[in-house]
């Protein structure tokens, strides 16, 4: 029997059969044997087949090949991954300005493991609502940023409704991963597009203007247009994964379409004589904080947080 993973509690996972049934499986142990250094072997969006056996209980035995994923470090020291989603049409990064601020490190480093999986990516500006002028600029200036390289962005407000007919037709017979910091919204957001699926929302820590985790695992809803999105939960920093050091620069598309230019095939845009990259970043042909944020990224690499996946 074959069907889609569509919820993950860590524990069991919830499978739609493909004649429509709602299972709860277990995972085989030999999962665990094949390599997969993941938190969760299985995720959300993975099409697996499963056996049933008399108790009424359920074994998933087999994962298909994955068209794509989304991969995360499970935490700074971990030599494990953590599987956001796979099989993915899109992924949806829900970020807000202020209340709480998303860096465009996280940003950056959402873009470039996306880029590295195979994920086509869009930025959902929330909270528009809440914005002061100053404000208003900044996200302007983000957006005009990321639209240049090549990323869409939207502009939506999950409290009022503005924005969201236009961001439901992006969503139409898709799988789309919605990602973000916890305190984006991002279960508002949900809410407002799927009003029958009531997700639970959680309050905003005014001491720190930092969210309150309220998604403890993922799970996949049912779009009416078809498709599906993932809601999955808020997480405070993005660790990337299983990328050699000079692999990072492609991932940064006006960096990689740049260092064509470079003198040295092999430079890493730092110090190597005659680098257009830098002489790009210079002449603000290439934002600054997109290049910090590359630059942050190498670190990372030095420092040993990069674990290979095997």
């Amino acid at each position: 029997m074959k069907g889609l993973v569509i919820k993950n509690t860590g524990s069991w996972y919830l499978v739609k059969t493909d004649d429509e049934q709602f299972v709860e499986c277990k995972i085989k142990g030999n999962f665990r044997l094949k390599g997969i250094r993941s938190t969760n072997p299985i995720s959300v969006g993975d099409r697996v087949k499963i056996i049933l056996n008399q108790e009424g209980t359920a074994f998933i035995s087999e994962i298909e090949d994955r068209k794509n994923y989304i991969i995360r470090r499970a935490s700074n020291l971990s030599k494990q991954s953590h599987i956001l989603g796979a099989n993915l049409d899109q992924s949806m990064l829900v970020v807000t300005v202020n209340y709480p601020e998303t860096s465009t490190t996280f940003i950056d480093r959402f873009l470039a493991s996306a880029e590295a999986y195979g994920v086509p990516t869009k930025l959902v500006f929330n909270k528009i609502d809440a914005y002061d002028e100053d404000e208003i600029r900044y996200m302007d200036s983000l957006i005009t940023l990321y639209s240049y390289i090549g990323y869409p962005c939207l502009q939506v407000s999950a409290l009022t409704g503005e924005g969201i007919e236009p961001l439901k037709k992006e969503l139409a017979g898709k799988i789309t991963l919605f990602s973000g910091h916890s305190g984006v919204g991002k279960s508002t957001l949900i809410n407002a597009i799927l009003p029958n699926q009531d997700i639970k929302t959680g309050e905003i820590s005014s001491y720190h203007n930092k969210g309150m985790h309220t998604t403890t695992f993922s799970e996949m809803f049912p779009v009416e247009e078809g498709g599906y999105i993932i809601d999955t939960p808020g997480i405070k920093g993005f660790g990337t994964f299983d990328m050699e050091e000079e692999e990072v620069s492609h991932y940064f598309r006006e960096i990689f379409k740049t260092s064509a230019n470079c003198k040295y095939n092999n430079c890493t845009h730092r110090s190597e004589p005659d680098c257009a990259v830098r002489k790009a970043v210079e002449e603000h042909f290439i934002s600054e904080s997109r290049y910090i944020s590359y630059l942050s990224m190498l670190e990372d690499k030095e420092e040993g947080k990069y674990r290979s996946a095997h």
